[in-house]
Parts: C-alpha cells; structure tokens; sequence
C-alpha cells in the first residue's frame, strides 16, 4: 500500500470520526425536545396512534443539523437558490448543514483522489468541484423523481377525495382517507395538509402551504378549484372528477412526448459522453501522446474550450427537447 493511499485511509477515518462526534452531540438535546413535542401532539390529536410522521408534520425542521450555525447562515445565503426547499421537497432526512458536510468532504476525497492519479493542480481542482457538486445533483435527482411519483399518484387521490365526498363526508375526512390509504409522497403530504387543518389553519391556507410544499401545476388547480368551490358553491365530486380526468390527460400526454422526444435526448447524451469516453480510452492506448494534452498550454486551452462548448450544446438539446404539457 503507498503512502498516499494510506494518508487518504487516515484522514477518512479521523473525518468520519469527528463528524459522527459531532452528529451525536449536536442531535442529543434536539433529540430529547422533539420526543417532548410529539408526545404533546400526539395527546391533542387523540387516543388514536397516529401514522409515521403525522405528529412531526406540523414541526418546521430548523437547526437539525450537525452544524447549526451552518444551517442558519445557509438558509440567508442560499435562499435565492431555493436549495432548502429541494431537500425538503426530495423527501431526505438531510439538512442544509449536513448536504454541506457531504459535498465539502466528497469535493476533498475526489480532489485527493485526483491528485493521486495526475500530479497536477487542475486535476485536483475537477475533482473537488466535481464532489461539490454531485451531492446538490443527487437531491435535485430525488426531488425530481418524488415530483413526478406524486403527479402519478395524484389523480388517485382526487378519485378517493371523491369518492369521500359523494358519501357524505366533509373535504377534511377526504384529506384523511388520502392521507390513510396511500403511500410516499401522496399519503405524507395530504397527511400534513389534514394536520394543519386540524390544528387550526384555515383551508386556504392549507391548501396554498400543499402548493408551496409540492410546486406541480395540478396541485395548484387542485387547490384554486377547491377554494372557488368552498366560495361559490358547486358539486366537489364532480370538480375533483373531472380535474382527476384532467391530470390523466395531461400524464398521458406527457409520457407520448417523451416517446417523441427520446431520440434527442439520447442523442445529447451520447454527444456529452463522447468525447470524455474516446479520452479515457486514449489515455489507456497512448498514454504519452494524450499527456501532451494536458501539459501543454494549448492542449489546455483547448479542454477547457470543449467542455465550455460541451455544456453550451447539452444545455441547448436540454432545452430544445424539453416540452412543457
């Protein structure tokens, strides 16, 4: 085992020890707090045992992390960004702290591990940018794929809500049944719109904190239309019928466009993978003529043109396939 291999061993292990000390001491007495409030929520909402994350729904996650100071300072500086609703919306048990710990310490392991391979600065460069921000893009990976599970999921929602209504029951008891019968990430979130009804919000405000929580276009004429009906008046079944029907429609067409569109998106991905595969696989066939490349100031130049070019192109194909329904 080389030395540099040994010194990579060493200083993950000392960080990952310093980081679980951490955890461990900052999550004690949040830990202790937040049983004490749920117990209390759970004695309002009655005798029944509520279901996972019902007691919690209504609990703003704050300073959680393993760093708080961490957190407060990077919900003002990345509030623009929206990078604390993504991991809200991705459905992670993960704070901003933590997403930060994750990336800085990835972005140091890659960059150590770059440096390993080719003794250069650059190289250690990508690998530290490159480790920053995979954990940003897994997220947005998770946010994507629970937004698209819910609007799935959605139009069996409104047919249960339905369904609720044509029996005789209230628009809160449908919430409820929703929040009962169906699984991550309809059940969860129609679960704390029921919670924040249930302890006092008004509909409207419920329904626009569902908006906010789950930025779909059907979840927000889900809830104007409920809204106009509860002003109006009108047959709520038959509203969330149709609107249900509607989201099916929508889904349908959706899904024959990507069909459509698929040969264009493959074709980006094969143009971004192209060139960084014929690298690679270069390197391992003539390794001194590509180390010409990378030495020379021209051949640096000239990456750093391709991968402006690159990403300007993929950008462009991204946005020429991508056709909002």
């Amino acid at each position: 085992m080389s030395l540099e291999i040994l010194a990579i061993l060493v200083f993950l292990v000392v960080a990952g020890g310093v980081v679980g000390v951490a955890m461990l001491l900052a999550s004690g007495p949040d830990a202790a707090l937040r049983r004490t409030v749920e117990g209390r929520l759970q004695q309002l909402n009655g005798p029944a045992t509520p279901a996972a994350g019902s007691a919690e729904s209504l609990l703003r996650s704050t300073t959680t992390g393993p760093v708080p100071l961490i957190d407060r300072i990077a919900k003002h500086a990345v509030k623009g960004l929206a990078v604390e609703r993504w991991v809200e919306q991705s459905g992670l048990r993960l704070t901003i702290s933590g997403l930060f710990i994750i990336s800085l310490g990835l972005g140091v392991l890659l960059a150590m591990v770059a440096m390993s391979i080719d003794h250069h600065w650059w190289a250690a460069a990508g690998g530290f940018l490159a480790g920053l921000g995979l954990p940003f893009g897994f997220v947005k990976s998770r946010r994507t794929a629970r937004m698209n599970k819910f609007e799935e999921q959605f139009p069996e929602a409104l047919d249960l809500m339905a369904r609720a209504v044509r029996a005789g029951h209230a628009f809160g008891a449908g919430l409820k049944m929703v929040a009962d019968e169906l699984h991550e990430p309809v059940g969860p979130e129609f679960r704390k719109a029921f919670e924040e009804q249930n302890f006092g919000l008004s509909m409207k405000e419920t329904l626009n904190n569902l908006a906010l929580r789950v930025p779909l276009l059907d979840v927000r004429f889900f809830s104007t239309a409920v809204l106009i009906q509860r002003e109006t008046g009108g047959n709520l079944a038959e509203i969330l019928d149709n609107l249900a029907n509607v989201v099916r429609e929508r889904f349908k067409i959706r899904r024959q466009v990507r069909v459509h569109t698929a040969h264009g998106r493959y074709t980006g991905y094969v143009l971004l993978a192209l060139p960084a595969f014929l690298a690679v696989a270069l390197h391992f066939i003539n390794p001194d003529h590509m180390a010409m490349l990378f030495k020379d100031r021209i051949g640096q130049t000239l990456i750093l043109t391709a991968i402006v070019m690159q990403s300007v192109g993929w950008f462009w194909i991204s946005r020429v396939v991508k056709i909002e329904v």
